[in-house]
């Protein structure tokens, strides 16, 4: 926590788990390694819980919409 910043302990309480901005899930759950064909849950980390904001058709769609964050979005990166 910086001793200069009141709020740095909020702060880092409304950083997602493990800094992970975006994940997808599968749409039955389970395996997601197993069946890379089958659609995916796309969910973003809004301050306080994941919410869900889309769907993927498949394993592949799905990491390229985690990833996209990354290249495009400056504030989800840490610095």
């Amino acid at each position: 926590m910086d001793a200069d910043d009141p709020l740095s302990a909020y702060s880092k309480r409304r950083r997602p788990p493990m800094d992970i901005f975006r994940r997808h899930r599968l749409v039955r759950g389970g395996a997601g390694h197993l069946r890379p064909d089958e659609p995916r849950v796309l969910e973003e980390w809004d301050d306080f819980v994941y919410q869900v904001v889309g769907t993927a058709p498949n394993l592949a769609a799905a990491q390229e919409w985690v990833n996209e964050l990354h290249i495009d979005d400056d504030s989800a990166t840490l610095g």
